[in-house]
């Protein structure tokens, strides 16, 4: 790669990859423009950083793999897209999986088109696995076990009234456990008579909510332990949901990765006694279940989850787990 164009560490940084980040064989040995596109694909298209290491990760090996082939970036065509995927089907790879390779594909490629890289896009006339997703796997819990949840949490100490905020967010507003820890202080503001949170989720899109007068307490009471003021402007610009410093678990300036959400959940639901072996996402569903099982409407609660299409918001909706349970138990051997 041509450091002075784009610089090593800058790559790293920008890309927010491990330092052992090396461009594939096909593209290292094209053009600096080719290689300019390229990373550019990363850093100024792929906004999320999830999302980001997941295409780069895919598209990582599907060069490794044309360079394997012998192929260059000039000499791709459909027939070797074709063949990548049902090498990776060959291989066990999960038509979910081999459909997010494909994806990834097709979207660099377009981008390399757009940019005058390649002509034309060899993922373009490529077909995918077929894979209809009509019920969602991740795990949820059940109301009495939400419950059981919050009531174990200890709500004494700083990090436990932390702890239950961060949950109650995600389980009253629907959001993914990214938005909840984008969260700043002045994102929770009142308007009118009640008080408001601002998420902002995939794709840029902004939300908006009034807050559920349980998850205003938890809020507030985690608010008056940390000492925030809503009228500090210092106070507006903080993460809201702040990391644990070292042995003291007093709240550092941080804010909270994913990765310690993710602990936090494992230990509070080992605490807890559930059963269930929940993720961050699991309160996505739950929030969403308990809404539609109380009589709430789907096309509220897709707006409200921020999807674009209520095919997927229906995915989150685990009403037909307990009917289908009942319907069971009607036989009688």
């Amino acid at each position: 790669m041509t450091t002075d164009l784009i610089p090593h560490s800058g790559a790293n940084q920008a890309l927010s990859l491990d330092p052992s980040f090396t461009l594939p064989g096909p593209i290292a040995r094209s053009s600096e423009k080719s290689i300019y596109r390229f990373i550019e694909f990363f850093t100024a298209e792929i906004q999320n950083p999830h999302t980001r290491k997941m295409y780069f990760r895919n598209a990582h090996q599907f060069f490794a793999w044309a360079d394997r082939c012998g192929l260059e970036l000039e000499t791709i065509r459909s027939v070797h897209v074709a063949a990548y995927i049902e090498d990776l089907l060959g291989q066990g790879y999960s038509r979910p999986t081999v459909k997010q390779h494909l994806a990834t594909l097709r979207r660099l490629f377009d981008y390399l088109v757009t940019g005058q890289i390649v002509p034309s896009n060899p993922a373009a006339a490529v077909r995918g696995p077929k894979h209809v997703v009509n019920e969602g796997v991740t795990p949820i819990l059940t109301e009495e076990d939400a419950r059981k949840l919050f009531e174990s949490i200890d709500t004494s100490t700083l990090l436990g009234l932390r702890d239950r905020a961060l949950v109650a967010v995600m389980v009253y507003t629907f959001a993914r456990v990214e938005a909840a820890l984008l969260l700043k202080v002045g994102d929770y503001f009142a308007k009118g008579k009640r008080w408001w949170l601002k998420l902002q989720e995939k794709n840029g899109k902004i939300i908006q909510m009034p807050a559920h007068h349980k998850l205003e307490e938890y809020l507030d009471a985690y608010f008056g332990a940390v000492g925030i003021e809503h009228a500090n402007a210092e106070h507006k610009k903080m993460p809201l949901f702040r990391s644990a410093r070292g042995r003291s678990r007093k709240l550092s300036e941080r804010r909270m990765s994913t990765s310690d959400a993710w602990r936090m959940i494992q230990r509070r639901a080992l605490k807890a006694g559930l059963e269930t072996k929940i993720t961050c996402h699991s309160f996505r569903g739950t929030g969403i279940t308990n809404y539609l099982i109380n009589g709430g409407k789907l096309e509220t609660a897709q707006k409200m989850a921020g999807h674009s299409d209520p095919r997927t918001t229906k995915i989150y909706d685990r009403r037909n787990d307990t009917l289908t349970l009942d319907e069971v138990e009607k036989i009688s051997i």
